[in-house]
């Protein structure tokens, strides 16, 4: 069990969900991030790049440095200051596809709103621990549910997505990672931040 809680908290990883976001929305609704079919590949592995490879890296230089007693980050304390790197990465990066990597008006705001929601997962770390698995789960939920209507293709995806978000979160508590309430506080807070963004952005 715990084994396959493990994994799925890998296979989940909220440095992974832009990289997921990108791959959905650009199978299922590809006229919503106006990015051409033959290009879907390489745009995301662009963005993996951005949002996971460079911030794991450092995570790992922050681990060799000292900085990081544990690439876990079990307590709150140990996480604010990896947050707060990988937060200003974001709005770096989010600013890039903005200014300068343009894809589309709307693939960039969608990473605005993706940096939003690591922005408010350390802006609560700050004074809570918080599950920033189930942030990202709920957060992607958040910016699923409302292309549902312009989209019905999107429809079993985000179920899917809902599925997804319930074997995280199950798997954060089996590995005792989370209590409850942290599960909770991330679920939503993630909805919030990423149904509120779509709201405003579009």
């Amino acid at each position: 069990m715990r084994v396959g809680a493990k994994f799925i908290s890998i296979l989940f990883h909220p440095l992974l969900l832009a990289t997921y976001l990108v791959l959905v929305l650009g199978h299922f609704f590809p006229a919503m991030l106006m990015i051409a079919p033959n290009h879907l590949w390489l745009i995301a592995s662009i963005v993996f790049g951005f949002t996971f490879v460079i911030p794991s890296l450092n995570l790992l230089m922050f681990r060799y440095w000292g900085s990081l007693q544990s690439l876990k980050m079990e307590s709150r304390q140990g996480r604010v200051l990896p947050f707060v790197f990988i937060s200003s990465l974001y709005v770096l990066v989010a600013f890039l596809f903005f200014y300068k990597l343009p894809f589309s008006i709307n693939f960039s705001k969608i990473m605005v709103i993706v940096s939003l929601l690591v922005i408010a997962s350390t802006i609560i770390t700050f004074f809570l621990k918080v599950s920033v698995h189930s942030l990202a789960m709920w957060g992607m939920v958040g910016i699923l549910l409302p292309l549902v209507k312009f989209s019905p293709a999107l429809l079993w995806p985000t179920a899917v997505v809902i599925a997804a978000s319930g074997l995280v979160i199950s798997s954060r508590l089996l590995l005792d990672a989370h209590t409850p309430r942290e599960t909770i506080l991330g679920s939503i807070t993630g909805l919030l931040v990423g149904y509120g963004g779509m709201m405003v952005l579009f």
